[in-house]
């Protein structure tokens, strides 16, 4: 029993004189918290694409020292859409997965691949087919970010037993004491700055979420890629919709999801019918090139009429409008739009914010007002307010 007790003060004894070194005495409640962040690392799953910067955040991370672990997700369940994807250009091909497992195993940690084919494909990918034929242009980005690498990738990784998820976005997270909630904010590199497609997550998804690019310049990731030797430091961005080659929409609603297009009438803006169309899944408001027909001037769509299955199209002047309304909400820095707010608007992902009024309109929708006449604003598409940095919310234009 003597001997134990000596152990045990020996030990005391070195153990207090670690913490008086390592933390200066007058620092030592700095020093505790240090060392329980030493002994108590929080558990990260990392969202691996097999892109640079999903791989540049679990090498940040790892550096922070965080528990991490690489998780690659599969989307996918034709084959033929796997093989419509392009090597360098998605986060669906068998090399994309084989460079986010290279990663991994670069960098020591595990990695895991997990099948959400069947959530991907009736939450995104049969959203995507009913919204063409409804006649309106969807965002399946954002819908992937609500319903995949979001909500289900922090279910798995919460059963898991991690603390957070992290991705490759660039976007900052902060917590706000005045308010008590998590706000979603612009990124450093506004040029790179994808907060418009992240403003679905909901408080517990950004409680949970660790965007460790936030802060930097796409050229200081690409160098830390490089430096460490990374498989993907060169690696091209993903441009397109993941699961559609070429952008061509319209082939594949057709080819692979078996959409028929109707043809139907080209009208202008006064219901004159001036041409026939091939199905209105071939455009999109504010389209120029591809309609097939000769005016004599440029013109555009204006809309799309599912009903009569009629595409409008006019002058460019006429696709210019003050208000929109949008619905499906999900607010960020306030918990509900109770009276009008003054923000800065995006509706579509690379356009320039811009000032306008929002004014609530039931307990789903919104009215807004824009102070300048904004063009091709589409059914379907996005519109996120903000307040300098900070995204306030958005919605679904209809």
């Amino acid at each position: 029993m003597l001997n134990i007790c000596l152990k045990s003060k020996l030990l005391t004894m070195i153990f207090y004189t670690y913490i008086m070194n390592y933390c200066n005495y007058n620092k030592l409640t700095k020093g505790y918290n240090t060392l329980k962040g030493v002994f108590m690392k929080k558990k990260v799953m990392v969202a691996m694409s097999g892109g640079v910067d999903s791989s540049v955040a679990a090498v940040l991370l790892k550096d922070q020292g965080y528990d991490i672990c690489g998780a690659t997700l599969k989307l996918f369940s034709d084959e033929d859409v796997l093989s419509s994807c392009s090597r360098y250009r998605t986060c669906c091909s068998l090399e994309d997965v084989e460079d986010a497992r290279s990663v991994c195993h670069k960098l020591g940690i595990e990695h895991f691949v997990f099948n959400f084919k069947e959530t991907f494909q009736d939450e995104v990918i049969q959203k995507f087919k009913r919204k063409y034929e409804e006649g309106s242009t969807p965002n399946p980005c954002i819908d992937c970010n609500k319903y995949i690498k979001f909500s289900k990738l922090i279910q798995r990784a919460i059963l898991m037993g991690k603390d957070y998820i992290a991705t490759g976005h660039y976007a900052r997270i902060e917590f706000d004491n005045a308010s008590g909630r998590y706000l979603l904010k612009r990124a450093v590199d506004l040029s790179k700055d994808q907060s418009y497609v992240l403003y679905v997550l909901t408080q517990h998804d950004l409680s949970r979420t660790l965007f460790p690019l936030g802060g930097m310049l796409k050229a200081e990731v690409r160098k830390i890629a490089e430096e460490r030797d990374l498989i993907n430091a060169r690696k091209p961005d993903s441009q397109d919709i993941c699961f559609v080659r070429d952008g061509d929409y319209a082939g594949f609603l057709e080819n692979m999801m078996g959409v028929e297009s109707k043809k139907g009438n080209f009208v202008d803006t006064e219901g004159n019918v001036i041409g026939e169309h091939k199905g209105i899944i071939h455009y999109t408001v504010g389209q120029r090139k591809g309609l097939g027909i000769a005016l004599g001037k440029p013109v555009y769509v204006i809309d799309k009429n599912k009903e009569l299955n009629t595409v409008t199209i006019g002058s460019e002047e006429e696709l210019y409008s003050k208000t929109l309304k949008a619905t499906e909400l999900n607010m960020i820095a306030v918990e509900k739009l109770t009276t009008t707010m003054k923000a800065t608007v995006k509706t579509r992902y690379s356009q320039k914010e811009t000032e306008a009024l929002i004014h609530p309109d039931g307990e789903d929708s919104i009215i807004v007002e824009f102070i300048h006449k904004q063009r091709a604003i589409t059914p379907g598409q996005a519109v996120v307010f903000y307040d300098g940095d900070i995204v306030i919310g958005g919605g679904t234009i209809i």
